[in-house]
């Protein structure tokens, strides 16, 4: 877009002003593009260096070292000050998933959660880290400026004060409390006695409701309302928080924490729900705030459900109850884990079972709101990563059956498994592996693109460690320089995922049938996987029916005389046929 060309007002147009009850420190400092039109200004004072785009509109307001862009318009702003040169939330240190900052993120401009996620994980590459701060430093000194700017079709109403904050296009603004250092980016929503300090937000979020925010990036299309507070975090696509708490998190695509009383502290979470009530804290302070918890993609916690870092548990965990003793069950997904009598008990595989997981599996996608789609996601059920866990978490119960196969409890990483659900376990981890592997082979292609090798979840994107350990040796070396070259390196290999997928379900085939596959035998492979699948789907299937069975009911049709009176009442709320 050209940028816009800006003179002095004329005398004429300044004594259209002033009769319109608008003052100006120094009106040589002021200055507006052709097309500006000072009849849409009225009851303002001007300090410093003001220029005024064309169509914009001003009212009652003060304002202070700002540019305003076509089509804009400022109304009842009690201040609008750019009073130093600023770099408006650019370059931020903001202490994710470590209260005691060992894992800053510099936050800019453009940040994706493949970025963040590498700045704040990847401590142990001291050369990557670097590089990386220097690269979101250098953005956040091109943004350096002693003026302000409220982009083209912003409207700012309402607000009280408002300094060093840069605004982009089609945002709207509507009675915030303060925003202090910060850029908004393009069609974001700040609503009333919102209150942000230090602070990015990207295209499409929004923030309402007395929401305070505190050395924060919020990401794309990311929503927080009724009151949420939250600091020292990143937020990524689509997330969405109301009411409660979070400190110090690395919240990846779609955290999501919907309740009050829900307190999330030094953590990293994904694809995560947290139910009312839920708490992963921190409390081992005898170093210090410094411990960390990690739930990998899908999992969630259930009211009331706790855990004490340091943690982690594997993708798809259902927590229930409440975890203290720092367990590792990284590779054991779709699980339950469940407090019973003060122990940690996990059922491995139980998740598989449930229709929650198909839902929020199939429901990822349609509630992807960006426009930009700067995070880079891979919504895939069936992928290298999982099914490597589910690969490790099958020979780690097969290792426990074979060390003890009579005993009725086993013990693994501070955790407990009973007998049955083990091996329970072991056959539905059977089931998904070959459902998993099939899927992959019938989706991607044979190539030259290479697949092998563990991947990893960089919150959002499946990735080979091998590749990624290439871009990050790039980025140590120089070859690659900016935030935006290492993204085009990312995406790049997320254009070709499901080829690189097929490359290591076809390797892994050939481990466990120990040659390689002929065509044939990837065939039978797809098919096998499809039926597995299919059955695995009758079961989340029957799960799904028996919550719409009549037997839930219960407090349905509160007046009826009639149990088919109930059951009417209950199949109209519930949209059942």
């Amino acid at each position: 877009m050209k940028a816009t060309i800006f003179r002095k007002p004329t005398d004429d147009e300044i004594r259209v002003l002033e009769a319109a009850g608008n003052r100006a420190d120094d009106w040589s400092a002021v200055e507006v593009a052709d097309g500006f039109d000072p009849s849409q200004v009225t009851g303002c004072r001007l300090h410093g260096v003001v220029r005024l785009g064309r169509n914009v509109t001003l009212r009652n307001s003060e304002i202070t070292n700002y540019e305003i862009c076509d089509g804009a318009t400022v109304e009842n702003v009690m201040e609008l000050a750019c009073r130093h040169e600023s770099r408006f939330g650019n370059g931020v240190k903001v202490a994710t998933m470590n209260e005691n900052e060992g894992r800053c993120v510099t936050i800019c401009e453009g940040l994706t959660a493949q970025e963040g996620y590498i700045a704040a994980a990847y401590r142990h590459r001291t050369k990557t880290v670097e590089r990386l701060t220097a690269m979101a430093e250098a953005v956040a000194d091109s943004r350096r400026s002693n003026v302000g700017r409220i982009g083209e079709g912003s409207r700012i109403s309402g607000a009280r004060i408002i300094r060093e904050v840069n605004f982009g296009r089609n945002v709207t603004v509507d009675g915030c409390s303060i925003l202090q250092n910060g850029t908004v980016g393009d069609d974001s929503f700040i609503g009333v006695d919102v209150k942000a300090y230090d602070f990015i937000t990207a295209r499409g979020a929004r923030i309402d409701n007395g929401t305070i925010i505190e050395r924060c990036f919020i990401g794309e299309s990311v929503i927080m309302d009724k009151g949420f507070s939250a600091s020292e975090s990143l937020f990524f696509a689509n997330s969405h928080c109301e009411n409660g708490e979070a400190a110090s998190i690395f919240a990846g695509p779609y955290t999501v924490s919907h309740h009050k009383s829900t307190l999330l502290i030094a953590g990293m979470f994904s694809f995560f729900n947290a139910g009312s009530g839920s708490n992963q804290s921190n409390h081992l302070f005898k170093s210090g705030a410094v411990h960390q918890a990690v739930h990998l993609r899908g999992c969630k916690f259930a009211s009331g459900a706790y855990i004490m870092s340091p943690a982690i548990e594997a993708p798809f965990t259902m927590v229930l109850g409440h975890h203290s003793r720092h367990h590792d069950i990284a590779d054991l997904p779709y699980s339950y884990l469940i407090e019973n009598n003060g122990r940690s008990m996990l059922i491995p595989g139980a998740n598989l079972t449930s229709y929650g997981t198909v839902r929020d599996i199939e429901k990822w996608p349609k509630r992807d709101k960006r426009i930009d789609k700067s995070d880079t996601i891979n919504f895939e059920e069936y992928n290298p990563y999982i099914t490597g866990k589910l690969i490790r978490g099958l020979n780690i119960l097969n290792r426990l059956q074979e060390e003890n196969p009579v005993t009725e409890l086993y013990g693994y990483n501070k955790i407990f498994i009973k007998a049955a659900n083990l091996r329970r376990g072991i056959k539905l981890y059977n089931k998904c592996i070959v459902a998993a592997l099939g899927a992959m082979l019938r989706d991607g292609r044979p190539s030259d693109l290479d697949g092998r090798g563990e991947w990893v979840d960089l919150s959002g994107q499946f990735i080979t460690k091998s590749a990624l350990n290439d871009m990050l040796d790039a980025v140590d070396s120089g070859e690659t320089g900016t935030l935006g070259e290492l993204d085009r390196r990312l995406k790049e290999f997320a254009a070709h995922y499901a080829d690189r997928a097929y490359s290591w379900a076809f390797d892994t085939l050939a481990k466990i049938i120990g040659h390689t596959p002929d065509a044939e035998e990837v065939k039978d492979t797809i098919t096998s996987g499809e039926n597995i699948h299919a059955s695995l789907r009758a079961i989340t299937d029957d799960d799904r029916r028996k919550d719409c069975s009549i037997e839930m009911s219960v407090g349905y049709g509160i007046d009826c005389d009639t149990l088919d009176e109930r059951e009417l009442d209950y199949k109209a709320v519930r949209g059942l046929e």
